[in-house]
């Protein structure tokens, strides 16, 4: 059952706040590293139920006369054409969406930076594509032993061999399509060659995840874990804070690791860092803004299992290593969650070993369960979808909504004239003939107006679903996982 489990206006205020206090602590400069996603943060919306995933941008738009974006994004997720698992697209042509996304409300994108550079040529082809657009860009190169050797880092061969990103505003947020882009690199080479151009500019952190006052085992942390687990991220506990202030709190890996490199640079530009961790970089404020504990619980522990199968998936389909699946694994046995932990698996599982063929099962914000199976007309997405608007609309399972008369039509153009071998109707085109009918029959339109109770549900598919059918699902806001095996056997999957 859905639950609010977090204060979303009371994060935006307090956040707004602690970030004006940190702009305020440096003078002239200062470069707002945005962790996690700025736009449709939707790992945050579903680990803390309440959150809006677009809450980082409407605080921004209140300094947006005084900001402006630096997109990083790296040379290697080009080149291996990383996908945003929540979108299903490339991370080069999200970096276009976002520079979009941001130019429509009034931000200014300055540029593009091209970390983890070493003459890739699917980098150089998005470099030449950029460059046609009219957007600028910057390569920053591999530096040998980073983090480790700071004397190397910290020189001209080192940072030094960046390109320097100019910039025009006070107030510059250095995003990127995901985790991983080289966007504390990027910060820090440019506060290098700020120096080398005596000015003394500034460094913040604004990372959601993990949140530096929960407990290390927490499961919206352990979330996070799970959500990188392809990057090899392990939270921890922060030394320099513990020894510090004497105070426990939680950071990930490769920010402790970088916390010298920071130091080592404030010190030469300051002759003293005004950070004694990696903790005090942050200006994360979701912590205290957690009115439900149980609830954001629950949520990450289900975000959790989802992950887990999504993994398994993508090892399934060849897309991943079985190594983040394992890790996943590790992370749900460490809190005691499973499958089971997940009604909607068990009703899956259930309705298709009944069937004998593949269903799936959707849960509606009461805690209803709705299942679909695999019939001549429809496909099991298809049947639940429809099944589940009927239950919302209090309309009789029994009541045809869609005239076959409808349907058969359509079945003839997929397979006589389009070529499609499975007759039965995907999600989105179940959608088309329901509105179609509801033009003489109110009851269809009815359903159709339901589809909003729909998002922030949890759904299980027994086989891996069509691309069709997954999209449609996201598009949805229906949070859904996969078996990882396909209906059919065979080998090559369309």
């Amino acid at each position: 059952m859905n639950r609010i489990g977090f204060d979303n206006d009371k994060y935006v205020k307090l956040q707004s706040q602690n970030i004006r206090d940190r702009i305020s602590k440096f003078g002239g400069k200062l470069y707002l590293e945005f962790g996690g996603k700025l736009f449709d943060d939707y790992h945050a919306s579903r680990v803390l139920p309440g959150f809006q995933p677009d809450s980082k941008v409407k605080m921004l738009l209140e300094m947006k006369d005084e900001a402006e974006i630096v997109i990083a994004i790296s040379a290697d997720d080009i080149e291996r054409s990383k996908r945003r698992g929540d979108l299903d697209i490339t991370y080069d042509d999200d970096t276009l969406r976002l520079i979009d996304a941001f130019r429509s409300i009034g931000l200014y994108v300055g540029s593009v930076v091209i970390t983890h550079y070493r003459g890739q040529a699917i980098a150089d082809k998005f470099i030449a594509r950029l460059d046609a657009l009219g957007i600028r860009s910057y390569k920053h190169y591999i530096i040998p032993d980073y983090p480790s050797n700071i004397s190397l880092i910290v020189s001209d061969e080192g940072f030094g061999r960046n390109e320097y990103i100019e910039t025009s505003r006070g107030l510059v947020v250095v995003t990127a399509p995901g985790p991983g882009s080289g966007k504390m690199a990027t910060c820090l080479s440019q506060l290098y060659h700020e120096h080398k151009r005596g000015v003394n500019a500034g460094y913040a952190k604004f990372e959601t995840f993990p949140i530096w006052n929960l407990p290390l085992k927490h499961p919206v942390n352990l979330a996070y874990e799970a959500a990188t687990a392809d990057l090899d991220d392990v939270n921890m506990i922060d030394p320099f804070h513990l020894e510090a202030y004497g105070e426990t709190t939680v950071n990930y890996n490769r920010d402790v690791e970088i916390f010298p490199v920071l130091e080592a640079m404030f010190k030469t530009i300051y002759g003293e860092s005004p950070y004694k961790s990696p903790t005090d970089m942050g200006v994360n404020m979701a912590g205290y803004c957690i009115v439900d504990d149980e609830a954001c619980r629950e949520a990450s522990k289900q975000e959790i299992i989802r992950r887990y199968y999504t993994a398994a998936c993508s090892v399934r389909q060849g897309l991943s290593a079985p190594a983040e699946q394992r890790k996943i694994e590790l992370i749900m046995n460490s809190m005691g969650a499973s499958a089971a932990d997940r009604p909607v698996v068990g009703a899956a599982l259930k309705r298709a070993e009944e069937t004998g063929g593949p269903a799936v099962a959707i849960e509606l914000a009461d805690g209803t369960i709705i299942t679909g199976k695999t019939s001549s007309l429809l496909g099991a997405s298809s049947a639940c979808l429809l099944n589940a608007l009927k239950h919302l609309a209090g309309i009789d399972k029994k009541l045809l909504l869609i005239a076959p008369g409808i349907i058969q039509p359509i079945q003839h153009l997929k397979v006589e004239h389009l070529g499609n071998h499975n007759p039965r109707l995907h999600t989105d085109e179940l959608l088309i003939a329901l509105s179609i009918c509801a033009v003489t029959n109110p009851m269809a339109g009815y359903a159709i107006d339901q589809l909003d109770k729909l998002r922030g549900c949890e759904a299980h598919s027994s086989v891996i679903l069509s691309h069709v059918d997954a999209d449609l699902f996201k598009k949805l806001g229906v949070n859904i996982s996969f078996e990882p095996k396909y209906q059919a056997k065979k080998l090559f999957h369309k």
